[in-house]
C-alpha cells in the first residue's frame, strides 16, 4: 500500500499563487506607474485604481482622466487573460508559480482594438474593475470590462477588447512584455 504525499496547507498554495500575481502585474512598468493593484479570490481577480491626485484629469469636477480610465480597463484585461491562461498552466501542474519572477514572465496578450463607453465622471475616489472573457483562443480572445467606485451597479465605464494572444511556451520566455 503506497501512501499518499500529504497536501500542502491551504495559505501556502494561496501564497504561492499570490505571489505568482504579484509578479506577473510587477513586471509591467505602466502598472506600476498607475499604481493599479489586484484582489484575488480564487481564480476571480478585481482590479483596483487607489485614487491618486496625478490620475485627475479635470481638476474643476474633479474627474479622472479619460485615459486613465481607459488604460485602467485596458490593463484589467490584460491581466486577466493572461492570469487565466497562467492558473491553466498552474493547476495543470505545468507551471511551478515560484518560476514567474522579474525576466522570466509570460509574454501578455496584445491589444488590437478597445472600446470604451464612459458612463459617468470616475470621481476622486478609489475604482474597481473585473474583466469577463467573452472567448479566448489560441491566437485571439474578446473580454468585457466594467469599472465601478462606490456602487458596483453604478458602472462608471466599460469596455469591450480583443487581444492577440501570445504563443504557448512553457517555460516561459525571458523578458515578458511590458
Amino acid at each position: 500500500m503506497t501512501r499518499r504525499p500529504k497536501p500542502e496547507p491551504v495559505q501556502v498554495v494561496k501564497e504561492r499563487r499570490d505571489a505568482a500575481l504579484a509578479a506577473l502585474v510587477h513586471g509591467v512598468p505602466y502598472i506600476r506607474f498607475l499604481g493599479i493593484a489586484f484582489d484575488r479570490r480564487g481564480d476571480e481577480l478585481t482590479a483596483i485604481l487607489p485614487y491618486d491626485e496625478k490620475h485627475i484629469g479635470n481638476p474643476l469636477l474633479p474627474a479622472l482622466h479619460g485615459g486613465v480610465t481607459a488604460a485602467f480597463l485596458e490593463v484589467t484585461a490584460i491581466i486577466e487573460l493572461a492570469w487565466a491562461q497562467t492558473w491553466e498552466e498552474m493547476e495543470s501542474g505545468r507551471l511551478d508559480p515560484l518560476s514567474l519572477a522579474p525576466g522570466h514572465l509570460p509574454r501578455l496578450p496584445k491589444t488590437i482594438d478597445l472600446t470604451v463607453d464612459y458612463l459617468r465622471s470616475g470621481l476622486p475616489r478609489d475604482a474597481y474593475a473585473r474583466a469577463r472573457i467573452n472567448r479566448s483562443g489560441r491566437r485571439y480572445a474578446s473580454v468585457h470590462v466594467e469599472a465601478w467606485q462606490d456602487n458596483r451597479s453604478r458602472l462608471f465605464a466599460q469596455g469591450t477588447g480583443h487581444f492577440l494572444m501570445p504563443e504557448r511556451g512553457w517555460p516561459l520566455d525571458a523578458g515578458g512584455d511590458g
